[in-house]
């Protein structure tokens, strides 16, 4: 495989995704974000809140904090309900269309459970972030987990690692990661058999059927917390909508990297960053500039 880096240029496939007269939620996908440990209930609000504003058809938060398992009344379209120790009768009722989990996950034992059985789970599009990608860094069997469900399932799994994440799996070091972007997301596709979405400057994706390539937008700015549980419940939302648009996992990845990216220019283009740039006004940003290209 060559793994030089292209230029990625995928926002014209965003047209797919324009919604017939008659169309329902049904037609938008239903994505189940699991995450939001005690402290950490802000990144799956965020993910959330991406993943509706970016057009899934339902969103709901799998909430591992019973403390913020509640309404949102910012947000009421939200569906938020408390994780249940019950993991595999609770995603089976659910019937998701995609699954994501990461954000703000916490590494307890229930957040292990859910991950064991995400890794297990049907022939949907999976998204896994943050503290879901440091327990298959720690864990053998998750990862073996992981590459079996790819094995499986090829290029229906996407992992979202920023370096300290990608240095955790490849048990390297952060700097090494820097230092050589190109091999280590060469290592991570190798290793894990997935989608591999390497973020930092310019953000790389690849995968074992497809070469690199490198997202040129973006700006310092979007260096703050929760842009990343951002980009998970874009691609959550897009891989939903895909299901029935013609847009694959790699397709609805790449699109939201670039949508991601983007926006976060156009806000620092209107003089709203880089310096204090919010995860939230990067999502409406996203929204704003998807249905310009429809």
């Amino acid at each position: 495989m060559n793994f030089e880096p292209t230029t990625l240029d995928v926002l014209s496939l965003v047209k797919r995704l324009k919604r017939e007269p008659a169309e329902h939620k049904g037609n938008a996908g239903k994505v189940i974000l699991i995450g939001g440990a005690p402290g950490m209930a802000g990144a799956l609000l965020l993910a959330g809140k991406a993943c509706l504003h970016l057009g899934a058809g339902w969103t709901i938060l799998e909430m591992l904090d019973p403390n913020s398992a509640h309404a949102d009344v910012d947000h009421p379209e939200l569906m938020i309900r408390l994780a249940s120790e019950n993991v595999h009768t609770t995603l089976d009722a659910a019937n998701p269309d995609v699954i994501a989990i990461g954000p703000g996950l916490g590494k307890s034992d229930l957040a292990s459970q859910y991950l064991e059985e995400v890794l297990a789970s049907q022939k949907i599009p999976l998204v896994i972030d943050a503290d879901a990608l440091n327990l298959i860094g720690e864990s053998d069997k998750l990862l073996t987990c992981l590459q079996k469900r790819n094995f499986n399932f090829p290029e229906l799994t996407v992992l979202t690692p920023h370096p300290g994440e990608a240095a955790k799996l490849l048990k390297a070091s952060t700097e090494n990661i820097q230092a050589n972007r190109l091999g280590a997301i060469q290592r991570l596709v190798e290793i894990t058999q997935s989608i591999v979405v390497l973020k930092g400057q310019h953000t790389l994706i690849a995968s074992p059927q497809h070469a690199p390539l490198q997202c040129l937008a973006g700006n310092p700015g979007m260096g703050t917390g929760g842009m990343g549980d951002v980009l998970t419940g874009s691609i959550a939302a897009i891989a939903g909508q895909g299901i029935r648009h013609h847009i694959d996992l790699w397709q609805a990845t790449g699109i939201a990297v670039e949508l991601h990216a983007r926006a976060a220019d156009n806000l620092v283009n209107k003089g709203v960053g880089p310096i204090g740039l919010t995860p939230s006004e990067t999502i409406l940003e996203m929204r704003a500039l998807l249905n310009k290209l429809l």
